[in-house]
């Protein structure tokens, strides 16, 4: 008989990992009550405090898409379409989309009192129609569903593998409006989708459903429920969902532990997984670097922070003299294009071929909690290189001097989340050994923000896969809705002797 865990105890052992121990917080201690549950990370040892409020909320979500998904498979392609059409249209629309941007609003000044970050969290013009565009895409994209991809004929009958909806995915995603349009597109390959919003973005979100995805659900006539938010801003609400056994996929974006920390849950339920937690574009430059080039990649790797923006820059120690000088001014006018000083971390090697002013000089630094004076450029060690610059305003980088692309390659390899690199070389054999030798899913010989599904792909994508964790099995490190499938096997007997 199991007994269920209804209190816990100050310094109560709780085993993990076989042979590890946590102990527990006197403050997790004082909250846990009967009816909350507790999620030990093997991996770390957190402990977890799932309250039962919060698990009934995200068992609920699953629940409805779960039902939702049962019934998708009746449900045909032009009604999908048709939800697309509709959810685009009531963005569009200025009075439907008004109480939405008004929310918006109210989202972003409470970040902003809160010293939060708010470049991914406000609602743009511009964000409002890449949104409706990405939703556009997916309604005219082909759906794949039930599509027959390969057929085997025997004697007396006939296999055929056919593309089938995986089921219900759960995405947990950091306050990015843009993003919970995006992740409708697994509808299109026959999913259902629970989505986690971050707090900064509750409220936009809330707003959303109600008055543009909810109405497009029924104006189509899809199943109530095949896309559902998960109402709650508490951390526990996302544990929860990626503790559910009914999750097809488990997808999250965000900071890199925090997104660490949801993997470990999904991958301990026995969920698949597809994170994107922790980014930074490498650019290494090769023997046969053009200046020019160099200075201008830099400078286009630079205008925002993504995932994919430049992080760290590897410069043979040869041609440093040249070339640092022409990273630096690429840094410099990225920063002048946003209207602010640059920020520069360095290396012990790299340090001489930097003019030493950048290390005295205090400038404003725009960080998310506004200016903060600092120096240009700070010292960093050498085993810090994949550390990930989050910055808000202020372009920030890495330099190091490497004595060699392939000195430059094993470091990317041992310290990067190997996910974006790119060398700058006119040499094809430069271009291909690189390319043979690096361990990322994307590789360039230019800018590093081509790395976009609807970019590059020209369709919206759910998330980009690093290989921090692994290479992925039989997919690109593009999710995109397309690819969130399975496949069913269909017999046909047309001779009635077959037998083995």
């Amino acid at each position: 008989m199991t007994e269920q865990l209804d209190a816990l105890e100050a310094g109560q052992p709780i085993v993990y990992c076989g042979n590890r121990i946590a102990r527990v917080p006197a403050e997790l201690a004082a909250a846990f009550a009967p009816g909350d549950r507790l999620v030990v990370v093997d991996r770390t040892g957190d402990l977890l405090h799932i309250p039962s409020a919060e698990h009934a909320i995200a068992t609920e979500a699953v629940g409805r898409a779960d039902r939702a998904f049962a019934a998708l498979g009746a449900v045909p392609d032009s009604a999908i379409g048709g939800f697309f059409d509709r959810f685009a249209a009531a963005l569009a629309d200025d009075d439907a989309f008004a109480p939405i941007a008004e929310a918006n609003r109210v989202d972003v000044e409470r970040a902003r009192l809160r010293r939060r970050s708010t470049t991914r969290l406000e609602l743009t013009e511009k964000m409002r129609a890449d949104m409706i565009g990405g939703l556009a895409m997916w309604r005219d994209a082909p759906s794949g569903r039930d599509s027959v991809i390969e057929v085997m004929d025997h004697d007396g009958w006939r296999l055929e593998q056919r593309r089938a909806g995986l089921g219900v995915v759960g995405f947990v995603f950091e306050g990015r409006p843009n993003v919970f349009a995006d992740a409708c597109g697994v509808l299109r390959s026959g999913n259902a989708v629970v989505f986690r919003i971050g707090s900064d973005a509750l409220g936009t979100a809330r707003a959303i459903v109600e008055h543009a995805l909810d109405p497009a659900l029924g104006a189509a006539g899809l199943p109530a429920g095949t896309a559902s938010l998960v109402d709650s801003a508490a951390h526990a609400a996302g544990w929860a969902l990626f503790s559910d056994p009914r999750l097809a996929l488990a997808v999250a974006r965000g900071s890199g532990a925090a997104v660490e920390q949801l993997g470990s849950v999904a991958r301990q339920q026995g969920t698949p997984v597809s994170l994107h937690g922790t980014g930074g574009a490498w650019i290494v430059t090769g023997r046969s670097c053009d200046p020019d080039r160099l200075q201008a990649v830099v400078a286009s790797s630079l205008d925002r922070k993504v995932c994919n923006t430049l992080n760290t820059c590897c410069v043979l120690a040869d041609r440093a003299p040249e070339l640092v000088p022409r990273v630096l001014t690429g840094l410099a006018k990225a920063a002048a294009g946003r209207g602010v000083e640059p920020k520069l971390h360095v290396t012990e090697r790299a340090r001489p071929f930097v003019d030493p002013a950048w290390f005295t000089t205090q400038v404003p630094i725009a960080r998310a909690e506004g200016a903060v004076s600092e120096p240009k450029a700070e010292p960093i060690a050498d085993d810090q290189l994949g550390r990930e610059w989050e910055w808000e305003a202020s372009p920030e980088m890495t330099l190091a001097v490497v004595s060699s692309v392939e000195e430059a390659v094993d470091l990317f390899n041992e310290q990067s989340p190997r996910f974006v690199a790119s060398l700058v070389a006119t040499d094809g054999a430069e271009q291909d050994a690189f390319w043979a030798s690096i361990d990322a899913p994307f590789v360039g010989d230019g800018f590093t923000r081509w790395v976009d599904g609807q970019y590059a792909l020209d369709r919206p994508e759910l998330g980009l896969s690093n290989w921090q964790f692994g290479r992925l099995f039989g997919r690109g490190g593009v999710l995109s809705g397309e690819s969130v499938f399975t496949v069913r096997s269909r017999a046909h007997q047309h001779r009635d002797d077959v037998h083995r």
